[in-house]
C-alpha cells in the first residue's frame, strides 16, 4: 500500500439490493469491507444496522409477517425509518459502492444512488452481469469510468485512487483529511 492514503478515513456506504435476495445482500458486503479497511475507509453496512432495538434480520420477519397478513399500514409505521437511516447513512458517506444484479429488483438501491449523485459523490457500480449489461440510466448519471465488471476491478481502482498523488482532475473525488485533527 502506498503512503499517500487518499481514502483514509474517508466514509463509504455500501448500496445493493437487501430484500429480494436470499443471504439479504450480506455476503458481497462482507467480502468487500476487509480490503475497504485495509487502505484505511470506514465501512457503512445496512446488514449491520440495529435501529430502535431492530436487527436486519428482525425487521425483515416482520415486514414479511405484517405482509402476509395484511396489516401494511403497520410496515411504515414501525419501520419506516429504515429508508430515512439508509438515506442518512448516504448523506454521511463521502463515496459509495453499489452491487447491481439486473435479475433482481432493487428499490432503495436506485433513491440511494439518485441521492448520492444529487450530492455528487462518487458512485461506483458493478454489475454482476458485467459493464455493458448495467442499466442504460446508469450510464446518463454517472461517468462511465465509475462502472465496473466486477468487485475486483473496483477494489483495484480504489487502490489507484488512494495511492494517487495528484487528484486535481478527478470527477467527483474531494478529500478533507487535511482538515481534519488541526
Amino acid at each position: 500500500m502506498d503512503s499517500i492514503n487518499n481514502l483514509k478515513d474517508s466514509r463509504c456506504y455500501l448500496v445493493g439490493a437487501m430484500d429480494r435476495v436470499k443471504d439479504g445482500g450480506k455476503s458481497w458486503r462482507e467480502k468487500i469491507t476487509l480490503p475497504l479497511i485495509h487502505i484505511g475507509v470506514k465501512v457503512l453496512n445496512p446488514c449491520k444496522k440495529i435501529l430502535h432495538s431492530f436487527s436486519e434480520e428482525d425487521s425483515r420477519h416482520w415486514i414479511e409477517y405484517y405482509k402476509e397478513t395484511g396489516q401494511f399500514s403497520r410496515i411504515r409505521e414501525e419501520f419506516g425509518f429504515i429508508r430515512s437511516a439508509d438515506l442518512r447513512c448516504v448523506d454521511i458517506s463521502d463515496f459509495i459502492i453499489v452491487h447491481i444484479d439486473v435479475n433482481t429488483h432493487a428499490c432503495g438501491t436506485y433513491e440511494e444512488i439518485t441521492t448520492a449523485n444529487r450530492q455528487k459523490k462518487p458512485i461506483l457500480v458493478w454489475c454482476e452481469q458485467g459493464k455493458s449489461h448495467a442499466p442504460n440510466w446508469l450510464f446518463f448519471m454517472l461517468p462511465h469510468e465509475h462502472i465496473f465488471n466486477s468487485m475486483e476491478e473496483i477494489i483495484n481502482y480504489l487502490n489507484y485512487i488512494d495511492s494517487l498523488q495528484n487528484t486535481k482532475g478527478l470527477q467527483r473525488w474531494f478529500f478533507f483529511s487535511n482538515l481534519y485533527n488541526q
